[in-house]
């Protein structure tokens, strides 16, 4: 069953990823466990200045020599900065969140991350494995990365964003599934079209394109390794089973709502957080800036909000924390990654070997 063709080009022994969790649960801890257990442990680095990626990379290879991927986020094809008029509707609409949280002064507005001066560290540290999301990355800066010696890979939430990435040179596409915990990675249609579970999207994409395919989105165990295999897919890419985990960077609050096992989904979709579509736990804050109407496009309304997002987590207050999980977090343990990688990989082996004996022609089947 392992190595795949993917997991044999990139290094690793199993084709299993930790998805990147940009914004704190991602730490080098976490990523250098989970290489150092045979997977592909990923950084989410797309918020990170330069200068804390390159720290971050050292502190990585200092932990492991295994092979590891970097994160980043695809700039937003340009466009104007929103209307004075419109931030200023969306501050009056985080107003009462922000007295409730004794936040003084008005939010501000800042700079987005600079992507190029982040694109240039991954190149100069000469990182083994490269992953973005929200667009593509040109075809001048994968063959440049490429002549690195780094394999790059894309994120897609449609088979149309999938042909797209394998046009520009990309070594896999990363099929994320309405399932997933966190932002949607859709680029060329709004995110409403593109919400297409993990079963259907992978084979579709697998069909579609000729370089391997990774599933991301609501695998949780080895029963939903075997399955994303069994579809096609060369890897499987998991972040909520990790979230819980000591390693990860998720505050207490975060945790606790990972463990929490609810009869439920208590996930959503919302753009109240970051003016992006993303999945997390429902709470208060979603509620109430979606029912002002008042929310400015990403990456502005991820700016607008940080100062509450950091206050609710030193307060104590999950209902206005962003909290981002898939539907499968009813599932999560708070075991280490290692043990958890090791238990992933034995129970993947236990249901592909039960299908195998069971055979074509068993009641069972």
């Amino acid at each position: 069953m392992w190595p795949t063709i993917l997991a044999k080009r990139i290094g690793i022994d199993y084709p299993i990823i930790l998805a990147p969790m940009a914004g704190g649960p991602s730490t080098p801890e976490l990523v250098a466990s989970v290489c150092e257990a045979g997977g592909l442990g990923s950084l989410g680095a797309g918020y990170l200045a330069p200068v804390a990626i390159r720290a971050a990379i050292r502190e990585i290879r200092a932990r492991t020599d295994r092979p590891f991927a970097v994160n980043l986020f695809i700039p937003e094809p340009s466009a104007e900065p929103p209307s004075e008029a419109a931030v200023q509707a969306a501050s009056r609409a985080l107003e009462p969140i922000r007295r409730e949280l004794h936040l003084a002064g008005a939010p501000r507005l800042g700079a987005p991350p600079d992507f190029e001066a982040q694109l240039a560290v991954i190149k100069e540290e000469r990182v083994p494995v490269f992953s973005y999301t929200f667009g593509s990355l040109d075809e001048r800066r994968v063959r440049e990365l490429h002549e690195l010696g780094t394999t790059v890979l894309g994120s897609a939430t449609t088979v149309e964003e999938a042909r797209l990435l394998e046009a520009t040179g990309v070594d896999a596409v990363v099929a994320q599934g309405a399932e997933a915990g966190g932002h949607r990675g859709t680029f060329t249609v709004v995110p409403e079209r593109a919400l297409i579970g993990t079963m259907a999207l992978v084979p579709q994409v697998v069909d579609a394109v000729r370089v391997p395919v990774v599933a991301a989105g609501g695998i949780m165990d080895g029963r939903g390794i075997v399955a994303a295999l069994a579809l096609g897919a060369a890897a499987v890419q998991l972040g909520t089973a990790f979230l819980a985990c000591p390693e990860s960077g998720a505050h207490a609050l975060h945790k606790k709502a990972m463990l929490a096992r609810y009869a439920e989904d208590p996930t959503r979709l919302t753009r109240a957080f970051s003016g992006k579509m993303v999945r997390g736990f429902s709470n208060q804050f979603m509620t109430e800036i979606e029912k002002a109407g008042a929310i400015l496009p990403y990456p502005y309304q991820n700016s607008l909000t940080g100062e509450i997002r950091q206050a609710a987590v030193r307060q104590e207050r999950p209902e206005f924390a962003s909290m981002w999980a898939g539907q499968g977090a009813p599932m999560a343990t708070a075991k280490p990654a290692g043990q958890l990688m090791r238990e992933l990989i034995a129970q993947a082996e236990q249901v592909a070997a039960r299908l195998t004996l069971r055979g074509p022609n068993s009641p069972n089947t």
